[in-house]
């Protein structure tokens, strides 16, 4: 907050003293406004991985075909004297000419064997062309589907032809006999690849792909008609998988300098350092170093292949540069093809990038196919130079003096390698053990230790969207030095923070198998390196499970979660690799299983980091997903009884996970026994108590979770529903009195003068047609209140839907079979009826109440909530009316038989006549599935061919067939179409899911050390919210100085239109220039300022309930707005009155046992932003007060009073609620204190309805309020009576009091209003409604101040919407 305070001291200088308390502004939390409020609970898109070698090879024959005829030169190319002669570092004119050769071939393949000791080599001196056919046909028979190399060398031979030639010689060597490339790739085959180190090598490459195209189009030819020849042969492989690296273009001849070799190609394909340091000290630069000489060179000490030598570190400092060039320069497909598919061609490939620098400083251009971009002018050779110079500038001095050579890698100490990965390994160390070294004085190269700076510097200094840092590939090879490791994965860690795109990144570079090696280090201090690693890789790609389980990787996360000492960050990331690792992966549940991961969650479930707790519990969720062993390793461990704490959990993920792992532990669908049935049913009923939650993340997980249930107890279920769907059916809804109110219609919807309605989350426009309802007193059992007492469920509300894979509830989509009518009649079913038998402790009572359970979520307030409800209700409707259709129902309206238990569940049938419960069989315990089996003949009832289960896939309700009946007209008339069940047979939800995981998942994917952008100073969204502080001081400044020199009239009208729907409620923004206007069941916004609308869209109650409070959070900040009906449903909305659709952020039953009448106060509340709390009450005998943050119920106060509460006020600093209630009581509560003690004071002196009680938050405020016969009364807190007494209007119908200018207002019956101020004397009354031909004002049906300006919004009977304000003047 340091930098907070700051920076608004500088915004505040100029700003009046007084205005300084408007800081706290920065200080206020922010309600819903987390990332589950503004994002969709899904994972992120995965990216498409390609970095996995689905094709790794390896060349496993090489080739080496050497035409030199030593001595005698062939006649189309004329040499200079003196001439390169040199090959394969051997003068052949230095021996016998046959010797030579032998010598040549040796040393050529000793060359190669650096690069692949593997390879079978075979040697083709001289040959003729029958030789070179028997070699290649032979190495390819032994290669099969392997890649073979074919060197050439035509030195000594003629160049190639334009008609696609090279040569050979005959027996005798009197002849030179050319052989066409379209042989040699038939003896060749695929895949290959191909070396030519002659002259006008680039003509063979064009032949070469003249060829394939040839053989190509024979090929298609061949296809079309069946009498060609080649139709019967089998098809040989294609040819565009082979690679051809050539000396140089069609037209150019080798370089003929003395001092290089004649093999030039040859020796940088295949001893690049040796050419490289010559060719180094060939330049003009060399002279800078002095004393370096062509003889010198062959002195440096060390082997290429230990990297702890000069020269093998000069080796290794190459393989970087080469690889970082490539990388860099080449697309990333090609990148993968040739520098990671294949140990012998990446090393081929690195030094055929140093081939083409040699080479074109002697205007020879090498070829490659496939061709490469220009790599020589690339800038890291500079650094090739410079590790070189500094190397060579050290050996005058080691060779004269024998002094010891200073290290360019200064390997302090003891020095680690690992096995380098194949694409790497270059010419490699392959020890895996550690060694120690003594050296005498080490000086640190500046090589690796510069790149990483250069790597830091990238990332530290950087813009958002820039290219990729160049030296990602060193970083990797730094990974295999211990002096610079650490460094190198703490920057490589910070590299894949950057987000998936730098995953994908390092992981197509090479990363993956280097960072699998390390896991074996028991190095603590990579532990936490090594943890954010690989959470960040498998945040991205999850398929690596496999690779750590192969690899008994798991076994280190295991370690860093059980080890306490590990800070719980990294504990936390621990156990989401786990938790990737045990997801739908057999192989890594059984290893995680005897890794003992279960006890090691277990014990970290109470962890104070909350998101370690949420981890913990998806992980256990993910193990015991269909894997019974771990199930009853976690029923050992009791492992359910701990989950059942963080069901009450003040974090609303660590909750959701908790329902996650509860849902998949029932969720398992292995053999039921009576132990795992009542351990099912104790879960069943724990998890029934979140129903109310006021999370719909939680709901949301909690009807997945029980569907689990449903599954497992399929033909329970199946029972139960057809019982509802009879009672349903015999059952009639009396209908109030009230349905058609003229008053709450809004007619002016449909009519196109006004625009249209806003779409609303793609919310259809049609209110469920459900009326007043009775309770359900029949779940009485049923714990639903934390406290402990019965509750009866509430209806709840039903809403429509919002879900883009059905629009259930809308006209033109009857194919469901339950709709909300019926389900919403089933919640309201009486208790007299048969259900009220199954209730007892037979097994019955578990599915019922889970059924109801089900009914309630199906009318949640929050759409995705209902509709995932309405799947799993549907899919057990269909299914129990399938099976019951051959069935004859009795007359007793029960069923003889219900349908046929799901194959899991070990009861076959459940035998029920006239409605009495079934009798637990004596083996069994009460609580288990055991029941008496009906008499064989009963059982071969006949049933559809195909029963769905809950987890098949389903099509979306518009693709079944439109002649479907509505269901709750009774299963005789579902009958008619029993003759083909095809038709609905796929009727069922797929498999569902919240996408919780996923989206948890996220988190680790995205940057963690990166600032939020609300404290970046420099962000968008912080100056918009400087902006809109510095506005609020404004307001805040100004209407001060009206109120303050007092307001002695309040009638100029400076709004007046007609609204959509009569206004019920009226609510000011704070700040803006927007009033919130709600009718019975919508709201619509509108500018008072420019008299505009800014918008209208539904609010989602059902048609019997109606808005009755609003209010807006973080006012002062991003705007929400509440609306609360009277069913108790709270709903909020975010993007309204903006040019966006309106958006709803969350939703919850705040009271869970209102019933709607047209009579009562509805649902009244009250909000404080500093707590964060929302103080809900109504016709109900408490008030409940909601933690927003937490998302839970924190407190219920009982009023102590048989009537309803009207208005509720609260103030934060003495933690007090004020409380008026329709007995016209006023009451006062202190929430700090119990239940039974926390009402302080109860004032009687009203004689009726109080329409008002509000407490002044001031420290010493009073309490004012009002009743509908007109007294007005002051109390202070602290005395039983009140300190004075006004009398205003009688037969009040509305009445509000300003927060800052002591005035109130009141509306009456009789369609005015009037003003007062403290003293009681009024300042104005208004009677008719300013320029609209004056014509009186209707009755008033609601009127708000403006907590700031002397503002006055009043709401009539007659549609119309009015503001006064105080005189012009004033303003």
């Amino acid at each position: 907050m340091k930098m907070d305070s700051d920076l608004l001291h500088s915004l505040a200088v100029g700003l009046a003293e007084e205005e300084e308390a408007d800081m706290n502004d920065w200080k206020l939390p922010l309600a819903f406004m987390k990332k589950r409020h503004s994002e969709k609970i899904e994972g992120s898109k995965a990216l498409a991985q390609s970095w996995r070698m689905k094709d790794r090879m390896k060349t496993v024959s090489v080739a080496l075909v050497l035409c030199l005829n030593v001595g005698v030169d062939p006649p189309d190319v004329v040499k200079t004297s003196p001439c390169a002669r040199l090959e394969c570092w051997i003068d052949p004119l230095s021996m016998s000419p046959q010797k030579a050769l032998e010598t040549i071939g040796a040393n050529l393949q000793k060359q190669y064997e650096n690069w692949q000791p593997r390879a079978r080599y075979k040697q083709s001196l001289d040959p003729t062309v029958d030789e070179v056919k028997k070699l290649c046909t032979s190495l390819r028979r032994n290669a099969k589907e392997e890649r073979v190399l074919f060197h050439y060398n035509g030195h000594g031979v003629p160049r190639p032809t334009v008609n696609g030639e090279i040569w050979v010689f005959n027996k005798n060597y009197t002849q030179y006999i050319p052989l066409s490339i379209y042989d040699l790739q038939t003896w060749m085959g695929s895949p290959s690849i191909f070396v030519y180190d002659c002259s006008n090598a680039g003509i063979i490459v064009k032949s070469f792909k003249q060829f394939a195209l040839q053989r190509e189009q024979e090929l298609e030819v061949a296809a079309i008609n069946p009498s060609h020849p080649l139709a019967q042969m089998p098809l040989p492989p294609s040819m565009k998988n082979c690679i051809q690296l050539a000396a140089c273009e069609a037209s150019e001849l080798l370089p003929m300098n003395p001092d290089l070799p004649a093999d030039l190609f040859t020796s940088c394909l295949t001893t690049p350092i040796k050419i490289a340091l010559r060719w180094f000290c060939m330049q003009k630069s060399a002279k800078l170093v002095p004393g370096v000489t062509l003889d010198l060179i062959e002195k440096i000490p060390g082997r290429l292949n230990d990297r702890r030598t000069p020269l093998g570190e000069l080796n290794w400092i190459f393989t970087a540069i080469t690889d970082t060039i490539a990388w860099n320069v080449l697309p990333r497909d090609l990148f993968q093809k040739l520098f990671r598919q294949d140990l012998l061609v990446a090393s081929l490939f690195r030094n055929f990038l140093l081939a083409e620098r040699i080479m074109r400083s002697y205007n020879c251009t090498p070829v490659s196919s496939p061709r490469l971009p220009p790599t020589y002018m690339h800038a890291m050779w500079q650094a090739w130079d410079l590790a070189v110079d500094i190397c060579l500038s050290q050996l005058p001095t080691i060779i004269e003096e024998g002094t010891a050579f200073r290290s360019l890698r200064g390997a302090q100490g003891r020095w680690w390698t690992a096995e380098v990965p194949a694409h790497w390994s270059g010419v490699t160390d392959r020890s895996l053990h550690r060694r120690s070294l003594k050296t005498e004085e080490d000086e640190h190269s500046p090589f690796f230790a510069e790149q990483l700076t250069a790597f830091q510097v990238w990332l530290t200094m950087g813009v958002e969207n820039r290219n990729p840092p160049e030296q990602l590939p060193i970083v990797l090879q730094v990974l295999l030095s211990q002096v610079h490791r650490l460094r190198a994965l703490d920057l490589l860690g910070r590299f894949l923070d950057l987000g998936p795109w730098a995953v994908s990144l390092a992981l197509s570079v090479g990363i993956f198998p280097y960072v699998l090696k390390l896991l074996q280090s028991s190095a603590r201090e990579l532990r936490p390196l090594l943890v954010f690693i690989w959470a960040k890789i498998l945040a991205v790609d999850s398929s690596c499970q496999a690779d750590l389980v192969k690899d008994n990787g798991h076994k280190y996360f295991l370690s860093v979660l059980a080890d306490s000492y590990m800070p719980a960050e990294h504990r936390t990331m621990a156990v989401f690799i786990l938790a990737v690792i045990v997801n739908s992966y057999n192989t890594g549940q059984e290893a995680c299983l005897q890794g003992n991961l279960i006890a090691n969650c277990l014990e970290q479930l109470s962890d104070p980091h909350p998101l370690l707790r949420q981890w913990v519990a998806i992980c256990l969720g993910r193990i015991w997903q269909n894997f019974d062993p771990a199930r009853w390793c976690g029923v050992r461990d009791s492992a359910h009884e701990k989950l059942y704490t963080l069901l009450s959990d003040p974090i609303p993920e660590v909750r959701c996970a908790a329902v996650f792992a509860l849902g998949t532990f029932v969720g398992n669908s292995a053999e039921r026994t009576d132990h795992s049935t009542t351990i099912d049913h104790n879960v069943a009923m724990m998890l029934a108590q979140l129903i109310n939650d006021g999370s719909p993340v939680v709901r949301k997980e909690l009807v997945v979770a029980l569907s689990h249930l449903v599954v497992q107890y399929e033909s329970n279920f199946c029972t139960v529903a057809l019982q509802f769907i009879e009672e349903e059916k015999n059952y009639t809804v009396p209908s109030p009195a009230n349905t058609a109110e003229p008053g709450n219609l809004t007619p002016v919807r449909d009519s196109p003068a006004i625009p249209r309605l806003r779409s609303v989350n793609s919310y259809t426009n049609i209110r469920a047609a459900t009326t007043a309802r009775n309770l359900n007193k029949s779940l009485q059992n049923l714990n639903l209140n934390e406290e402990g007492g019965p509750a009866a469920f509430s209806p709840g509300n039903l809403s429509t839907s919002s879900s883009a894979s059905s629009t259930l509830g809308s006209p033109d989509n009857d194919e469901y079979i339950l709709s909300f009518e019926t389900i919403d009649k089933m919640r309201r079913v009486s208790s007299y009826s048969s259900l009220n038998s199954l209730i007892g402790v037979s097994f019955n009572s578990v599915y019922t109440q889970i059924w109801r359970v089900l009914l309630h979520l199906a009318a949640d307030p929050f759409p995705e909530v209902s509709d995932l409800a309405m799947k799993v209700l549907n899919s057990i409707a269909y299914k129990a009316t399938m099976n019951a259709r051959p069935q004859r129902i009795l007359d007793s309206g029960s069923l003889t038989q219900s349908a046929p238990a799901s194959p899991t569940s070990k009861g076959t049938h459940i035998h029920q006549a006239g409605g009495s419960p079934p009798m637990p069989s004596t083996s069994s315990s009460s609580l288990t599935n055991e029941v008496p089996k009906p008499p064989a003949r009963e059982q071969a009832s006949t049933r559809p061919p195909y029963t769905p289960t809950l987890g098949g896939q389903a099509p979306h309700s518009h693709q079944f067939p439109r002649t479907r009946k509505m269901f709750d007209k009774g299963p005789e008339q579902a009958g008619e179409d029993g003759d083909e069940p095809g038709g609905h047979r796929n009727y069922i939800c797929p498999a569902l899911q919240t996408g919780l995981c996923d989206w948890s998942a996220k988190y680790f994917a995205q940057p963690v050390m990166k600032i939020p952008e609300e404290h970046d100073l420099e962000s968008q969204v912080r100056m918009e919210r400087q902006w809109r502080f510095l506005r609020n001081t404004r307001v805040r400044r100004q209407s001060r100085g009206i109120t303050q020199r007092g307001v002695s009239r309040l009638d100029d009208q400076i709004f007046i239109n007609r609204n959509p729907g009569v206004p019920s409620v009226v609510k000011f923004h704070p700040f803006n220039t927007c009033i919130a206007v709600a009718d019975k069941d919508s709201i619509c916004f509108w500018d008072w300022e420019k008299g505009e609308r800014l918008d209208y869209f539904y609010n989602g109650n059902p048609r019997y309930t109606r808005i009755t409070a609003m209010e807006y959070l973080n006012g002062h900040d991003c705007s929400l707005l509440l609306t609360a009906t009277d069913d108790g449903a709270l709903r909020i909305w975010k993007n309204f009155a903006d040019q966006k659709n309106p958006e709803m952020v969350t939703a919850w039953q705040g009271l869970s046992d209102m019933l709607p009448t047209t009579r009562g106060a509805g649902m009244v509340v009250d909000w404080e932003q500093e707590t964060g709390l929302l103080m809900t009450s109504g016709d109900v005998r408490v008030i409940r007060i909601w933690d927003t943050d937490r998302e839970m119920k924190v407190q219920d106060i009982p009023t102590g009073a048989d009537s309803c509460v009207t208005s509720l006020s609260c103030d934060s600093q003495r933690s007090l609620i004020v409380a008026g209630l329709g007995d016209g009581s006023v009451r006062v509560f202190d929430r700090r204190m119990g239940p039974n003690e926390c009402r302080v004071m109860t004032y009687r002196e009203h004689g009726a309805w109080v329409v008002k009680a509000h407490l002044q938050k001031e420290t010493d405020g009073h309490i004012i309020s009002v009743s509908v016969n007109g007294d007005v009364r002051f109390f202070e807190p602290r005395t039983p009576d009140s300190i004075n007494v006004l009398q205003t209007v009688k037969g009040l119908t509305a009445l509000d009091i300003h927060p800052q200018a002591n005035l109130f207002a009141c509306g009456s019956m009789n369609q005015f209003i009037a003003v007062y101020n403290a003293n009681g004397d009024v300042i104005s009354n208004i009677k008719y409604y300013d320029g609209f031909m004056g014509q009186r004002i209707g009755a008033i049906s609601c009127l708000a101040f403006h907590p700031y300006w002397p503002h006055l919004a009043v709401g009539s009977n007659d549609y119309y919407m009015s503001i006064y304000s105080a005189e012009k003047r004033l303003r």
